[in-house]
């Protein structure tokens, strides 16, 4: 996977010089090693697959010749399995307090809390009173183990209901796999993040084309709109926390939006 990685963002760099004819998309291996002052057989090989040793000294070299935004950055790192020696030191993971489960019924707007595979662990009345066919019909707000259904990315690209209720759902669910893969990269040797997207590659032609592209994206905030069967169209702010003493936890908050949009 870090050589596809390494491969597809290579592809997509602007070619450094004007003019010739190229047979290649982006830049070729030899520019992407002089940009990196690294050898081209060195980046041949790890592009192949080969068990050659990928040194943190090299690996930031080749993120800043790559130009890479500081997800991408942290997916090169994670795929490398090394530590990014500009990341700050994590906390320790510690159990999932009860109390974590609490926190969004705690809140007045729509909110849930997501694992690291994207299961709702948590959400308050207003999430579930949102998200029609994920989070309402009679769901367990304190679910310990959350059955298939409360996976985000399966409602989003598994149901009808997610399609009608997320405006711009192409835009949005596209993002969305972006996002999801900072996260998958972070877990790659993960058996159940691997069974999970293999899951929705074979089910969903969508989300097969969206895990195709080389995109990884923070999971930041912004406006979002929903098609609401009853309310009508609602527009949120949406703000994500990471719990810090947990960090493959996140609390996604949506503040409403007073003012009317178009």
């Amino acid at each position: 996977m870090l050589g596809a990685f390494i491969r597809a963002h290579r592809e997509n760099q602007p070619p450094p010089k004007a003019g010739g004819r190229r047979r290649t998309p982006g830049w070729r291996r030899e520019e992407l090693a002089d940009a990196a002052g690294l050898g081209v057989t060195w980046i041949t090989w790890l592009e192949q697959g080969r068990e050659v040793n990928a040194s943190v000294s090299a690996l930031v070299r080749l993120a800043e010749a790559l130009r890479l935004s500081a997800p991408e950055r942290a997916s090169l790192f994670d795929l490398a399995g090394k530590r990014d020696p500009a990341d700050e030191a994590d906390a320790p993971d510690e159990p999932v307090a009860p109390e974590l489960l609490d926190l969004p019924r705690w809140v007045q707007a729509p909110t849930y809390l997501l694992d690291a595979a994207w299961n709702a662990r948590a959400w308050n009345a207003e999430a579930a009173a949102l998200f029609t066919g994920w989070l309402d019909e009679g769901a367990d707000t304190r679910a310990a183990a959350p059955p298939p259904q409360r996976n985000l990315l399966r409602y989003v690209f598994g149901t009808a209901q997610a399609q009608a209720l997320i405006v711009d759902w192409p835009a949005r669910s596209r993002r969305l796999v972006a996002e999801f893969r900072a996260d998958y990269h972070r877990r790659a040797g993960d058996p159940a993040m691997k069974a999970l997207v293999a899951e929705l590659r074979r089910d969903s032609a969508w989300f097969a084309q969206c895990w195709r592209q080389p995109d990884v994206l923070r999971r930041e905030g912004g406006e979002r709109a929903f098609a609401h069967p009853t309310r009508g169209t609602l527009h949120y702010l949406q703000t994500t926390l990471q719990v810090a003493q947990h960090t493959e936890l996140k609390l996604v908050c949506l503040t409403p939006l007073q003012q009317a949009r178009p």
